[in-house]
């Protein structure tokens, strides 16, 4: 049974327009509420990022879990990934997020995890957007007696936990003393947390877009955009730079060199390391976008590597069934299971400076063991909702045929279909990177006549 209303990273939305609204918020909370009671919850911790409509959703988010008879611990503005970690420290039974991420202000969203800080299962899921529905539909959100209903309390030393969490990844033996870093929160969840951990290790620290207004989080800055930074680091003439994402579960490094470092150039780096300082446990997971290339590093290297679904949760879900630990997105998310559950960007951000560290050699230097392959990446709108009926069709996958042979084993192609969007999205990859667009092209005018 398909999920109606959580995609794969929770709700999420336009603000105002259906089921962004305070109402569904509420309800949410409430049906949230209720399974999580069902199964001995009594407090939900809730954190947001810096987005102005994050005041509203958490006041209705909490109302709903109140008359469901459950507490509630609001921590602020704090990353995805410190909801995650904190639910557990401050003895929560589950927590809630609510952010749109890498998204513009405008939009938001709202995801759960339980109390180990992974997000909620399937079934979990299924049963609240059953309840849901119900509230919804049919009127049927019911409210505890009064004398039942959840408490409401406020935690002030959160933002200081978290620091301290994050440090504790970082060896003991390292510091981050002498090395000059410019870092930009995106104007987002961790404008008050990432600065102060680098600068705690001993950095020198250039903080950029570290003063969200509630409408300014990834507007033209952090992870999605790094503009901004690749010129302050070369401005400051720094080692490194770092960008998280409005909820800083993503990272991106810029070199000093001002070259972007991405995600699966992240996974090389710490695999390689761990391979180095013989901690590596098994392989890697990457994703069907992740780049060639890696792959190709990873098994010199002999380290297995596999491709999940595009999304972080079936990243994790790979990882736990091979018991490997390290794997992520392009994108910027990193996960490594030793020392966080989910996609943490200051954590991996520690991993990676620890590794430059060990290694002795630039950020550049380190990066440059793997050599990305050209992408390119088309998206084709459709004009209805039938995109797996045209991946299906006779014209696009004979498109799919030719250019997988006239790629050969110097290429890969990948056609699917946006969870959010009415698009299909066709990449090709090779060493040729005229080849790729070539092919690329080709595939999208196939999409597109498959679609008229």
């Amino acid at each position: 049974m398909s999920r109606k209303y959580f995609g794969t990273d929770g709700v999420r939305g336009k603000v105002g327009t259906f089921p962004i609204t305070p109402d569904f918020a509420m309800k949410l909370g409430w049906a949230a509420g209720k399974v999580l009671a069902s199964t001995g919850t009594q407090e939900v911790l809730i954190g947001k990022d810096t987005r102005s409509s994050g005041y509203m959703f958490e006041s209705a988010i909490e109302a709903g879990l109140s008359a469901a008879g459950v507490n509630v611990a609001l921590i602020g503005p704090m990353p995805t990934p410190a909801v995650a970690y904190l639910a557990s420290t401050f003895r929560a039974d589950a927590g809630v997020v609510i952010s749109a991420s890498h998204n513009p202000f405008y939009d938001n969203g709202i995801k759960f995890f339980s109390n180990s800080g992974t997000k909620l299962n399937d079934e979990q899921e299924l049963e609240i957007e059953a309840l849901l529905d119900q509230a919804l539909n049919h009127n049927a959100m019911e409210c505890v007696s009064s004398e039942l209903l959840g408490k409401v309390r406020r935690i002030n030393d959160a933002a200081g936990r978290y620091i301290e969490f994050c440090k504790g990844v970082f060896a003991k033996d390292l510091t981050l003393a002498g090395m000059k870093i410019v870092v930009d929160s995106a104007n987002g969840a961790a404008y008050h947390i990432a600065p102060n951990v680098y600068r705690e290790l001993g950095a020198e620290v250039i903080s950029i877009n570290d003063k969200p207004n509630g409408v300014n989080i990834n507007d033209h800055c952090g992870a999605t955009h790094l503009d901004s930074l690749q010129t302050a680091v070369m401005v400051h003439e720094a080692d490194l730079g770092i960008a998280l994402d409005g909820d800083a579960d993503r990272i991106m490094f810029v070199d000093h060199n001002g070259h972007v470092v991405d995600g699966d150039q992240i996974l090389y780096i710490l695999a390689k390391s761990a391979k180095q300082q013989g901690t590596m446990t098994g392989g890697v997971v990457g994703t069907l976008m992740s780049n060639l290339g890696l792959e190709i590093a990873l098994k010199e290297m002999d380290i297995p590597f596999r491709r999940a679904k595009v999304g972080d949760r079936y990243v994790v879900e790979q990882l736990k069934e091979t018991g490997w630990k390290l794997g992520g997105e392009g994108s910027g998310h990193i996960l490594h299971l030793d020392h966080a559950s989910t996609g943490d960007g200051v954590v991996a951000s520690l991993l990676v400076l620890q590794a430059v560290l060990q290694s002795k050699q630039s950020l550049a230097d380190i990066a440059s063991g793997m050599n990305k392959l050209p992408q390119v990446l088309l998206n084709v709108r459709l004009t209805a909702n039938n995109a797996d009926e045209i991946i299906a069709s006779e014209v696009v996958k004979q498109a799919v045929i030719e250019a997988e042979a006239v790629l050969g084993n110097n290429g890969r192609v990948l056609l699917r279909k946006s969870g959010t969007e009415p698009l299909i999205r066709v990449m090709v990859e090779s060493t040729d990177p005229e080849m790729s667009q070539a092919q690329a092209e080709a595939i999208a005018k196939a999409v597109s006549t498959a679609g008229v």
